[in-house]
C-alpha cells in the first residue's frame, strides 16, 4: 500500500470511527421508547396532581383504564397532592422525557406557574389533553340553617368574614369559582383549602365549614342520598335528577351570573412535549378512544360531567388562554 493509499486509509478509519462515536452516543442519549414500535416494554405511571376520590382522580382513573385496554398497556395511577397540582407537576418535570411518566392534570394546569409552583409553561412545555368539563357547586349539610342561597347570603351579610366555604386548595378551581361567586353575591367569604375535591366535599358533609365546595360530581351522590342539600350548581341550565330533587343553576336564582356560566373544572392528561414525536402519537391514539368509550361516556353521563375532547392546537390554545 503506498503513503498515498494508507493515508486514505486512516482517514476513512477515523471518518469510521467517529461516525461510529457518534451513532453510540445517540443510541446512549436518545430517549428510551423513541420507536413506537416496541413501545412501551413496560408499565406506564400516570401522576394525579389530586387525592384520590376526587373529580380528577376519578376522571384520570378511568382514563388510564380505557387507554390501557386499548392499547394492551399496563398503566399504574398514583396519587401525589399539593400545591394545586405542583407537586405532581414538578415530580414529571423531573423523570425522563419518555413517555412513560404521564401527568393526571386538572384546567390545563392553569394555576401551578402563576403561583410560582413551577417555571413551566404550559401551552410550550407540554403537551395537553381534554377529556371532559365539569360544573361547580355549592352544598350543606342536610341539617344546616341555609334552605337556599338567599338564606347565605343574608347570614354572610349580618356576620360579615364568618361564612366558610371549602375548597380543592388554595388558588385552585373550585377556589376561583367560588371567589366569582361570593362577588356576585356581594357577600365574604372564608375559604377553607383541602387536598382535593372530595376531602373539601367531607370537610362540608362533617360540618368542618359551613359550605361545601365542588363540583356536582363530587356532591351528587351525598344529594341523592339526602346527606347534603344542594344550594346551587354552575350550568347554564336546572339539573333533575330521577328522584326528582332538583340542582338550581345560580343563572336562575341570580340572573346576573348567567354570563360567567359555565363554570368549573377540565379533566387533562398531560405530558412532556420532548417526548418522542411518535410515541406522543400512540398516547393521543390512547387518549382519544378512552375519552370517546361507552365506558367514559357513561361516568360523564352519571356524573354530569360535559364530555369535551380537545387535542392538538385547540388544546394548547385553551391552555394559553386559561393562563
Amino acid at each position: 500500500m503506498s503513503a498515498q493509499d494508507d493515508k486514505k486509509h486512516s482517514i476513512r478509519r477515523r471518518d469510521f470511527m467517529a461516525g461510529a462515536a457518534a451513532m453510540s452516543a445517540f443510541a446512549i442519549t436518545m430517549p428510551r421508547g423513541a420507536n413506537a414500535a416496541n413501545w412501551p416494554d413496560k408499565p406506564i405511571t400516570l401522576v394525579i396532581m389530586y387525592s384520590a376520590g376526587g373529580g380528577t382522580d376519578t376522571v384520570m382513573r378511568l382514563l388510564a383504564k380505557e387507554m390501557a385496554a386499548a392499547k394492551g398497556w399496563t398503566i399504574n395511577a398514583i396519587n401525589k397532592p399539593g400545591a394545586v397540582g405542583g407537586i405532581a407537576t414538578n415530580y414529571v418535570l423531573q423523570q425522563p422525557a419518555d413517555g412513560y411518566t404521564l401527568l393526571g392534570a386538572a384546567n390545563f394546569n392553569k394555576f401551578v406557574r402563576v403561583m410560582s409552583h413551577t417555571n413551566s409553561k404550559t401551552w410550550e412545555d407540554w403537551t395537553i389533553m381534554q377529556a371532559a368539563a365539569s360544573l361547580a357547586s355549592w352544598s350543606v349539610r342536610s341539617g344546616s340553617e341555609f334552605k337556599n342561597v338567599d338564606d347565605v347570603v343574608k347570614w354572610a351579610k349580618a356576620n360579615p368574614g364568618k361564612l366558610t366555604i371549602s375548597t380543592s386548595g388554595t388558588g385552585g378551581i373550585w377556589h376561583e369559582v367560588a371567589m366569582q361567586i361570593a362577588l356576585q353575591l356581594g357577600i365574604t367569604v372564608q375559604f377553607v383549602p383541602y387536598k382535593g375535591g372530595k376531602p373539601a366535599t367531607l370537610a362540608g358533609l362533617q360540618g368542618e365549614t359551613m359550605i361545601a365546595g365542588g363540583g356536582v360530581h363530587e356532591h351528587v351522590e351525598l344529594i341523592r342520598a339526602g346527606k347534603l342539600r344542594n344550594l346551587f350548581q354552575c350550568g347554564t341550565a336546572d339539573i333533575k335528577l330521577a328522584d326528582g330533587k332538583v340542582l338550581p343553576s345560580i343563572g336562575t336564582l341570580r340572573p346576573a351570573t348567567k354570563p360567567l356560566l359555565p363554570l368549573g373544572g377540565t379533566y387533562n392528561l398531560m405530558m412532556r412535549r420532548s417526548v418522542p414525536v411518535a410515541v406522543q402519537k400512540e398516547i393521543t391514539e390512547a387518549f382519544v378512544a378512552a375519552a370517546k368509550s361507552a365506558a367514559f361516556s357513561a361516568v360523564c353521563q352519571k356524573k354530569y360531567f360535559e364530555q369535551q375532547v380537545l387535542t392538538g392546537e385547540a388544546a394548547d390554545k385553551r391552555a394559553a388562554q386559561l393562563e
